[in-house]
């Protein structure tokens, strides 16, 4: 499969270009990509966006928009960059850099996804404040419980409308003439709309 051809989101993951990069998987993709709540013509951010599969979904969604991706590691950019060919995506744009200085020369935004903050998730979502638009929406998915913790008390603070949802997703893998279940990390997916 070169590209997606489906009207759905949830490229599954083994389409995807990977190395050792840390990726959103298909099934917190597909309710981060839920939650953003994308249109055709979208401005997007994703930070943190390591091997570019929610970057992906999202200029596939928002065809008429523009994508940037954010991403510290040279690794995540090549594998972005590897990606998009892929996927044959071109309404993105890749930027090597740490969030929040990486955020300053950008355009103002419709939507911000969070996968990765590198410890500045306050200081990213002060800057995300004021370049996102009225009724705006923000995704952070979170692993940890700091992350969380610092998600919910930074966007009270904003005064953001936000809600939170945690995802356990188990998997089944052969193992010889069976099916077992393999759970993966689960992760809390807060979304907020500015007022």
């Amino acid at each position: 499969m070169d590209n997606w051809n489906y009207r759905t989101v949830g490229i599954p993951d083994s389409e995807f270009i990977r190395g050792e990069i840390p990726m959103t998987k298909e099934e917190v993709r597909t309710i981060s990509l839920s939650k953003l709540r994308l249109k055709d013509d979208s401005i997007v951010y994703d930070i943190g966006a390591g091997t570019g599969s929610l970057t992906i979904e999202s200029a596939l969604l928002a065809s008429k928009g523009r994508v940037y991706a954010i991403e510290r590691e040279t690794e995540g950019v090549d594998l972005i960059k590897s990606n998009a060919a892929k996927f044959q995506v071109s309404n993105l744009e890749v930027i090597q850099g740490s969030a929040p200085k990486a955020l300053l020369d950008l355009p103002e935004v419709d939507r911000v996804f969070i996968g990765g903050s590198g410890g500045k998730l306050e200081e990213i979502l002060d800057v995300i404040d004021k370049k996102l638009k009225a009724k705006g929406r923000i995704v952070i998915n979170a692993i940890t419980l700091n992350t969380l913790n610092s998600s919910i008390k930074k966007l009270e603070e904003l005064a953001y409308d936000f809600e939170i949802c945690n995802i356990a997703v188990t998997r089944t893998r052969q193992v010889g003439d069976y099916q077992m279940l393999q759970g993966l990390n689960p992760v809390y997916i807060i979304s907020g709309e500015k007022g």
